[in-house]
This record gives structure tokens, sequence and C-alpha cells, in this order.
């Protein structure tokens, strides 16, 4: 975040403020130091000043773009896509279903036992932004984080109703009146419609989309779904359009734990000073350069820093505060087009790179190195497992709970009988018969209280529990404790499942 906003002129004053440390050592640092600074009555804290972001056009802009419209058409409509699962199953193709404890994606349908798989795909997805950080730094915050997303939107919002940037300015130093009152409260609904939908579509992922729609327009649906789009209204409202930049230095982690990730051939937003300094005016480049002296490329136009949403300047370094979103490069390229002067003045770049280019060596590209290569690996291996998970699970399951008290029962023959409880799960949506048998014990006999163990009926997409009675007679003399194995058969598939736990005995 940038403590102030840059000026249409030059603001030199404000680079350093914005790199987290820098200055700090100089303000604190000696008592010389600190007594030759005035004391200052007040807040130790520059306010903040709103940052307006130029419009730029380009390359990464029409990237982000497409990405915007992408991913917030993923978003939106993704609860509203149809699949077919036959009768009394829902239709939605993703749902979660929490009075089912159900989570549909198409023709994946994951239980609460599948809980492997949730953290499967959080680790995958902590693995790809490892990957992501180490081949091109932050680009996931630059174009792909729900923060980045929903403020350009807002943005674009901001720029349709009251202008760009020198508009915006302009309005926000004006007293008010009614066009302002006019324009701020256009805009301003705009964002509270945007953040409604957001949270509207939210809670369509949980419940039947169009069902769902009209409880909420006629105002029948659960208090909880108009708490939750309440709740995600101010959020998104607030996040995007009034906080912005301080989310992504101040709120999110990710600023601090990439820079614990990356290494020196990892891309980045980086300005090439070897070419662009010393800047000096489009005016005098000609004249110094026929005169021997030097010129660098860059104009000191600002273009960078007015494009930049967090208001950062790039040429000041890799910053914590850069989301690494190119808009800048954008700014720089079409000055430098208007110029007449090749683009890349600033660009995705390695230091590593940079420091042999300005020791006259070849250029360094290692976007294939040990971390990639690790990352990379470990991706394709936790996706690849879920992957072969998802192909091979079993649609049938048990769980064998024995009872406690008592554990065992002694009967007048001398045999020993032990209790369990055993809960089938059928995750077909037609109706299975299996049949149970126990290993583990000689001459063991099985009873199914209300059944028979050869056929256990269970209802499609559903769990049914029975009583079931496990007895050893008095010549087998089975040791205090004995393994067994609950094993249930489908004949119909052939499809097994197994559930070990103990035969307790005297």
């Amino acid at each position: 975040m940038s403590l102030a906003e840059p000026t249409e002129t030059k603001a030199p004053a404000r680079l350093a403020s914005s790199t987290p440390g820098v200055g700090r050592a100089k303000k604190f640092g000696t008592a010389a130091t600190r007594a030759a600074i005035p004391a200052v009555s007040g807040s130790l804290y520059a306010a903040r000043t709103k940052i307006h972001p130029q419009a730029v056009h380009g390359t990464f802009r029409r990237i982000k773009w497409a990405l915007l419209a992408l991913t917030l058409g993923t978003y939106y409509l993704v609860p509203f896509l149809r699949w077919d699962r036959g009768p009394g199953e829902p239709s939605q193709a993703v749902l979660i279903d929490l009075d089912r404890g159900r989570f549909y994606a198409f023709s994946i349908e994951l239980w609460p036992q599948d809980v492997t798989y949730v953290m499967g795909l959080l680790i995958l997805a902590a693995l790809t932004l490892f990957l992501m950080n180490a081949v091109a730094g932050r680009v996931w915050c630059g174009y792909l984080c729900p923060q980045t997303v929903w403020t350009d939107l807002f943005l674009a919002v901001e720029r349709l109703i009251e202008g760009d940037r020198r508009a915006r300015l302009k309005l926000d130093a004006a007293p008010w009146s009614v066009e302002k009152v006019a324009l701020r409260t256009m805009k301003h609904a705009i964002w509270l419609m945007i953040a409604w939908w957001t949270g509207g579509a939210w809670v369509l992922y949980f419940a039947d989309a169009p069902t769902l729609v009209a409880q909420l327009a006629t105002f029948q649906a659960p208090p909880v779904a108009y708490m939750a789009i309440l709740t995600l209204t101010a959020t998104t409202y607030l996040l995007a359009g009034h906080m912005r930049e301080q989310v992504c230095t101040y709120m999110c982690p990710w600023p601090r734990i990439q820079a614990a990730l990356t290494d020196e051939h990892a891309l980045n937003i980086l300005y090439r000073g070897e070419r662009g300094e010393p800047r000096v005016s489009a005016k005098k480049t000609a004249a110094l350069r026929a005169a021997g002296q030097p010129a660098g490329d860059c104009v000191d136009c600002f273009a960078c820093v007015t494009a930049c949403p967090a208001g950062i300047d790039i040429r000041a370094g890799l910053q914590m505060d850069c989301i690494q979103c190119g808009l800048c490069v954008d700014a720089c390229d079409t000055v430098m087009g208007r110029l007449g002067r090749p683009g890349g003045l600033i660009g995705y770049d390695t230091e590593a790179n940079c420091r042999s280019r300005a020791a006259g060596g070849p250029p360094v590209s290692r976007i294939l190195r040990p971390r990639t290569v690790l990352y990379g690996l470990l991706v394709a291996g936790v996706g690849g497992g879920m992957l072969y998970g998802l192909a091979t699970r079993s649609f049938a399951g048990l769980s064998v709970l024995h009872d406690r008290n008592p554990l065992f029962v002694t009967l007048s023959d001398g045999a020993t009988r032990n209790g369990y409880t055993v809960r089938l799960i059928n995750k077909w949506h037609a109706e299975r018969r299996f049949a149970l048998s126990v290993e583990g014990l000689a001459e063991a006999r099985v009873e199914v209280v209300g059944g028979t163990p050869g056929a256990l009926p269970v209802p499609p997409d559903a769990t049914q529990e029975f009583r079931v009675l496990v007895f050893a007679p008095a010549g087998a003399r089975p040791d205090p404790s004995v393994p067994l194995t609950f094993r249930i058969h489908d004949p119909a598939t052939g499809e097994t499942a197994l559930a070990q736990d103990t035969f307790k005995a005297p």
C-alpha cells in the first residue's frame, strides 16, 4: 500500500515509503538522527490517500480482462448448470448438499468419508501456488486472486461513471454538488448490486439454484441464506470497493510467505535501470545523446506509477506491495511506442538476468531448476494420486462398532457372544444387497437381528445400520482378544469392502 497518492509530476519522496522497512532505520536508527527530526504531534502513521489508477491498454490488460470474464462468468453461471443423476437425485451440476452431507461435481459424488479428497485439493492448491510463485512471483495475486478480480470490476464501474484518473481526482477535490452526489450514488449502488450478486451466487452452490432464486425473490428462503448474502455483500463491498490494495498488503499473508519461497530466477516485474537511467525528458534526450552525454529511455513521466493499482513506483525496485499485474508494463510500453522507442523498459524479468545483463553477460533463464521441478512433480503426484483414487474408489463401505457394555456374554452352553453395530454404505443410486461374513475366528457363527447375513438390503445413496451377533462355540476357546475381519460382498457387481475389529472372550 502506498501512503500518499502519486501526483501528476514527480513524487520521489514517496518511493521509500512504498517499500516496508526502507527509511525506518534512518528515522529510528541513531540518537543523532532521531534528534535531528522535529517533534511531530498526532498519529505516527500517515493518513491514507485514495489511489486512483490510470486506465491502460495493452497485452497484460487484455489478459486481465479475459481472466476476469472467465473467472466471474464461471462463478456466477456454474450453479445453473444441470446434470442428470437419475430420479430422486439433485440435478445441479455442482452442489454442496449440507443436509445430506454430499458434494456433487458433475459425475463425482463425495461423501463425508471422502474428506481425504478435500485435503488433497487443499494440498494441490498450495503446491500449485508455490509453483506459480517459483516461476513468476505473485502472478496469482495479479491475475486470479478473487480480491484482484473483484477490485478490477469495481474499478471498471468507477471509471465508467466518474471518468478516468484525472476526472476522479478532480471530482474528489470538488465541493459536494447535485452532480457529485448523483455520480457517487450511482457508483455505490452498482457496487452494492455487484456485491449482492456475489453473495447471492455463493449461496446458490448450497441449494438448487433456480428454486433458491425463486425463494429469495419471494422472501421464502431460509434465514441463513439471507444472512450469508448480507455478510458476503458487506465484505465484497468493503474489500473491493474501499480497502483494495490494503487487503493485498496488510490483510493477506501471502506477500510475506512468498518472499521466503522465491529466488533470483523467478520472473518478476522489474525496471531495466541500465537502459532507463539517467532519466531525461523526451525533449532533451536527442540533444544529450548528440553531445555524447548519457540519457536513458525513461522520461520520468510517472505513467507506470499512475497505472499501478497499489500506487508504487516499480523503478524503486521489487516491493512487497507489487502484485505483478503487469499494468505498469502496458503503461510504459505505450509511452515508449509514442516516443518511437522499443518497449520492455519495464517487464517480466529475473534478478539473475538483470545482473548478468548489467555486467555484459549472456541472458540467464532458468525456469527449470530444482524447486520448480520439485513443485511440478509434487503437483503431478498429488493430482495423479487423486485422479487414480477417484477412478478406483469403492462405492460400498462399512464400519463396525463393538458393544462397550458388556464386551462379551458367556452363554449357558459355554459359547461366547459378542455384539456389534455394523453400518453398510451404498453410494449407488439403486438398492443393493450385500452378503456379510466374518473372518479370523474358527467355527464362528454370525447372526443379524431382523435379517440374514447373506442378503442385507441398503437403500440407494444411503447407509443402513444392522445389529450383528458373533458366536464362538465353547470348544473354540478363543484368546481374550481375537482380531476379526468383517467383509461385505455385492454378488451383482463383485465389489467388496472390509473393516477390522476384535472378538472379546473371558
